[in-house]
């Protein structure tokens, strides 16, 4: 058996002569063989071949179905030889289109092929409307004469049946409906257009409704989430201290989410400043056009909230044009969000170390940054009305400003101390090579810890080098160190950098390094307090004059010492501002 070349079934058998056909059922090759016909196919050919010649005793096939193969339902012998068979049409999903019309409404039945089923489409006919005809082809429905009239007005046929005593139909009245379910004569319109607008309009006002009501649900979820957060970070606690103190509520500034959201960009990873520890800065612009940093912190310890909260208090107050100014904070969202200024010259790490810059720091302009660091960690340690101690000093929390003035940020990790109190006793934070050994295995820190971290960055100022250096070995890879022992053996001419020694006479380099070397003292009580180094500092920039007369003699007298000390690029564990900005 084929279906167009394609192979569907076959069988075959061998008839020995006088052998008939015992057990139907059980054909399997000895007088007779059987097969099925594949139901799915929809059309196919047989070829009967006779592989013992033409006398062979099997010499007849026959098409049937089952049942009347079991029942022998044959005609006698000798007569024109038929068998039954019951043949069925399917209208499948694909045959099912445009071009059948089905006079009432079409249905999809599943028929029972025994052995399988497949799914079919039926057209069916209404009782009530007496249609007649083909129904699976267009205009193949014929309606009554009366019912063909009523249509033609737009009208809808319906045969009511009458039953009688028995229970059975004994006539149908016919009606021409133009109700709402048929059609309306005088305003043809059809039921189609006024279910099709009805439903429309519903489902477009339930779609208004439900956005509205989805509106509704989502502020109110979003206001209570605002307020547990604004109440988790620690604003009430922030309102109970701005009513025992008045003079807080015009400085403290509380930002909304969404106008920080709004001026990041919906935290923007193109507006990224940096990353650290404790968070990531982002650049923004507030509706008032003013460029802002706002630091997203980290998941807050909620047992620090009240330290946190007194900390945005007492910044709020700080007033230092060397100190980036804290411009307020947000706390309704998971973490508090902290807006300061934007400073856009970047980092002094980036100036110092970063070969593409164009022009080499001068220094007149070292001595100014060194200068005005110095004198912001006095104002904090002395001139505040609680002294801040920073702890994390380091040139990538030192920001340079249009005019390269120099603004201390990153005060993540400071705290306050009373009047009365000569040390905080914590865990050890920092960052390793400005780290204060003594703070280091005493876990006291006092403001000489940052008289130590400002030294490091005072050497940095003079060597041009990192804090801590690959290329350098053993002790002398942390700067502090190396700096120290070049003092000691009278060699610290030869670390500097070439533009410190070019500008700078011999005893302007030589009190630098001095107030360097005393800032480094391992004994804190030795080390000088912050007021005394800006004293020091602003004694060595009235004394440097720099013209050319004194750059040009300059080698010549320094002799030996002055040789320098090339070196290979140096690279650190520390990141610059638009990579980290760590607390």
């Amino acid at each position: 058996m084929m279906d167009h070349g394609t192979l569907l079934t076959g069988c075959s058998t061998t008839c020995p002569n006088g052998s008939t056909v015992s057990d139907k059922s059980n054909c399997l090759g000895l007088s007779c063989c059987q097969t099925t016909i594949p139901y799915h196919v929809k059309s196919y050919s047989v070829n009967l071949s006779g592989l013992g010649g033409y006398k062979s005793p099997c010499r007849s096939a026959l098409l049937v179905d089952k049942a009347s193969y079991f029942k022998e339902r044959f005609p006698p012998q000798g007569h024109n030889a038929y068998s039954p068979i019951s043949l069925l049409w399917t209208l499948s999903d694909v045959d099912f289109d445009p071009t059948i019309s089905c006079c009432f409404s079409w249905l999809k039945i599943k028929v029972d092929l025994e052995n399988a089923s497949v799914d079919s489409w039926k057209c069916t006919y209404s009782e009530y409307t007496k249609t007649e005809g083909n129904a699976y082809l267009i205009d193949g429905c014929d309606y009554s004469e009366e019912c063909a009239k009523c249509r033609n007005n737009k009208g809808y046929c319906y045969y009511e049946p009458a039953y009688g005593v028995d229970g059975l139909v004994t006539t149908r009245n016919f009606t021409c409906n133009y109700s709402f379910f048929g059609y309306y004569h005088e305003s043809k319109i059809s039921l189609g257009v006024i279910l099709g607008v009805s439903i429309s309009m519903g489902i477009l006002l339930l779609i208004a409704t439900s956005y509205i009501l989805y509106k509704v649900i989502k502020k109110t979820k979003e206001r209570k989430r605002r307020k547990r957060f604004f109440k988790r970070n620690g604003g009430l606690l922030l309102k109970q201290q701005e009513e025992a103190d008045p003079s807080l509520v015009d400085k403290t500034i509380l930002f909304k989410s969404r106008e920080l959201e709004k001026a990041t960009d919906n935290f923007n990873e193109n507006r990224i400043l940096g990353r650290g520890g404790q968070g990531t800065v982002y650049k923004g612009m507030l509706v008032d056009g003013r460029i802002v940093a706002v630091k997203k912190s980290k998941i807050i310890d909620e047992n620090q909230i009240e330290h946190f909260i007194n900390e945005v208090v007492i910044l709020s107050q700080v007033n230092h044009r060397n100190l980036v100014k804290l411009l307020g904070c947000c706390l309704e969202t998971d973490v508090p969000l902290l807006v300061f200024e934007f400073i856009p010259n970047g980092t002094l790490y980036d100036r110092l170390h970063n070969e593409t810059n164009e022009f080499p720091i001068s220094l007149s302009m070292r001595l100014q940054i060194a200068t005005e660091v110095a004198g912001a960690l006095a104002y904090l340690h002395s001139s505040t009305s609680i002294p801040i101690y920073h702890r994390d000093i380091k040139t990538t929390n030192i920001l340079l400003d249009d005019k390269y003035r120099a603004k201390i940020s990153d005060f993540g990790t400071s705290r306050f101390v009373s009047m009365d109190q000569t040390h905080l006793t914590t865990l050890v934070k920092g960052t390793f090579g400005y780290l204060d050994p003594e703070y280091f295995q005493s876990s006291q820190f006092t403001d000489k810890s940052d008289v130590y971290s400002f030294g490091v960055v005072l050497v940095e100022l003079l060597t041009g080098e990192r804090p801590v250096s690959l290329t350098r070995f053993g002790e002398n890879r942390n700067l502090a160190t190396h700096f120290m022992l070049a003092m000691e053996e009278e060699r610290v001419m030869s670390i500097l950098e070439s533009t410190v020694i070019k500008e700078g006479t011999r005893d302007d380099i030589l009190a630098l390094a001095n107030l360097a070397t005393r800032c480094l003292n391992l004994n804190g009580k030795q080390r000088p307090t912050m007021k005394e180094v800006v004293i020091e500092l602003e004694i060595i920039r009235t004394s440097h004059i720099p013209s050319e007369d004194q750059t040009n003699i300059r080698h010549v007298s320094y002799g030996e010492e002055l040789s320098i000390l090339t070196y290979g690029e140096s690279s650190s564990t520390f990141l610059s501002f638009n990579d980290r900005i760590s607390q």
